[in-house]
């Protein structure tokens, strides 16, 4: 028979999934991939059961249902400072994951160049190579995790049509600020480049740090492509609601994917969704409020147990240095973590193009019972590791 696609030849599945059936396999408790154990609010399920009942059951308009984009335009038009067009500058998605490969086939021609910053969230490396393009990995220097404006500059020098930033950034935590932004978006405007966002943890920054959009810095909007998701923000990653801003004649390449790609989301859950939409600020705050209470518990715990770890400005991810255990292979010591601790976490490697293997992600997006109980279980890592046969 003949060869199958060579295009997916370098992939492996999802790690971050992987580690959740493996968390599932020996009942660990799961702070590998990163969903919340806890509802929705309250309306939007009041929303949903109705939607159940009396729909709309059918397809909705391809680039999204006329409610749930004029409620977003209103809503991000006021966190972004200009006024967003609900109909010609909103594309709705089957998630944001749906939304960065619709954005990759906007912008790139097979053979052109991207520039992904290093660590990243794993689909940014395969939405490049899926879409044709050549990612060109600039790093994030740890404990900060901030970027090198040279080495960045090298990766514009070599003419890239697009630069991928996610803010706040999945797996490190690092919210980038008004000074980063402005270097990318000076270099952007240089170079001619495009720059597509990821702002899924919009919602999810702790102070003193504050989330900027980049499309909101002068000159940006008319060549950033700014993506984000549902999920994250009303607590229903299940329900795989994302979407596109960007001007018009970008977002009327984006529709063109997405219609092929995957016709459109899912009516009945934009119909109840829109409800989480038109919530007022307070929502918002509170949202802040919670996960605050909920990284102090979970690194206060960190702290007592003396794991070394860097402190995440936004959303909801800690990265921990493993390197006093000196393990050299990140998916084992995650394996033998789940096993022998009852904790699920992620492999470090899965997130670099550099050959880093001392971190695990954990992330704190659950109750606080379900924290305590993996800080619980974590207290045992040491004494655990220093018997093992590992």
């Amino acid at each position: 028979m003949k060869p199958l696609s060579n295009r997916t030849a370098d992939f492996t599945d999802s790690v971050i999934r992987r580690m959740t059936r493996i968390s599932n396999s020996y009942n660990a408790v799961n702070l590998s991939q990163g969903f919340p154990d806890f509802d929705p609010p309250k309306p939007i399920l009041e929303a949903l059961e109705k939607a159940a009942h009396q729909g709309p059951h059918q397809y909705s308009i391809t680039c999204g249902a006329q409610n749930f984009r004029e409620a977003l335009a209103q809503k991000q038009s006021r966190l972004m400072g200009r006024s967003i067009n609900p109909e010609t500058e909103i594309v709705v998605t089957c998630g944001s994951t749906e939304a960065m490969m619709a954005a990759m086939m906007t912008v790139a021609n097979p053979g052109d160049k991207a520039i992904v910053f290093s660590p990243f969230y794993e689909n940014y490396g395969a939405d490049t190579i899926l879409s044709g393009a050549i990612p060109i990995y600039v790093p994030l220097h740890p404990p900060e995790f901030n970027f090198n404006t040279d080495e960045l500059e090298a990766a514009f020098k070599q003419d890239p049509k697009a630069l991928i930033l996610c803010n706040p950034s999945n797996p490190t935590g690092k919210v980038f600020n008004r000074e980063e932004l402005t270097i990318i978006a000076d270099l952007a405007k240089k170079y001619d480049t495009y720059v597509i966002t990821d702002e899924v943890y919009e919602h999810i920054v702790y102070q003193p740090h504050e989330h900027i959009y980049l499309a909101s810095l002068p000159g940006m909007f008319e060549r950033t492509i700014s993506c984000s998701s549902l999920s994250k923000t009303y607590s229903i990653t299940g329900w795989r609601l994302g979407y596109i801003i960007a001007p018009e004649h970008i977002i009327d390449v984006a529709k063109k994917v997405h219609d092929f790609l995957t016709v459109g989301a899912a009516a009945p859950l934009q119909e109840a969704a829109t409800v989480g939409l038109q919530f007022g600020d307070g929502y918002y705050t509170d949202l802040q409020k919670k996960y605050t209470k909920k990284r102090t518990l979970f690194l206060s715990g960190l702290d007592d147990i003396g794991l070394t770890y860097s402190t995440p400005q936004g959303a909801y991810y800690v990265m921990i240095d493993i390197s006093r255990y000196k393990s050299d292979d990140d998916l084992t010591f995650c394996t033998w973590l789940a096993e022998h601790v009852g904790v699920g976490a992620v492999p470090g490697s899965t997130f670099f193009r550099e050959n880093v293997n001392h971190f695990i992600r954990l992330h704190f997006a659950k109750k606080e019972d379900t924290l305590n109980e993996a800080l619980n279980r974590l207290s045992e890592l040491n004494k655990k590791w220093e018997t093992s046969a590992y």
